[in-house]
């Protein structure tokens, strides 16, 4: 395999996490805009991409292949847990845990 084609494999492999991540970040901000008012969007982003490219190498190497319908939905809860610890965990704001 060439240079070109092992970047071509790695932005393949990524593009659905960081994918998921922008978006679901981007929806959560639409979706809870007055709560989420203050936090900026790179901050829900971040954590967002990050657990679902982590979640994608631990499933490869679990698994031994990408592209299993388990690895997108472990992806799904774990950014949705990433989005909720960021907007609404313990250290919000708003949160009664101070």
């Amino acid at each position: 395999m060439g240079p070109l084609d092992a970047i071509w494999h790695l932005s393949n492999f990524l593009l659905a996490p960081v994918g998921l991540g922008l978006i679901a970040a981007s929806l959560c901000k639409l979706a809870w805009w007055r709560p989420l008012r203050a936090v900026r969007w790179r901050r829900l982003a971040i954590p967002a991409v990050g657990v679902a490219v982590l979640i994608q190498i631990i499933f490869l190497v679990w698994l031994g292949r990408d592209g299993r319908m388990s690895t997108y939905a472990a992806q799904v809860v774990g950014v949705a847990l990433a989005l909720w610890w960021t907007a609404f965990g313990p250290r919000h704001r708003g949160s009664s845990a101070g």
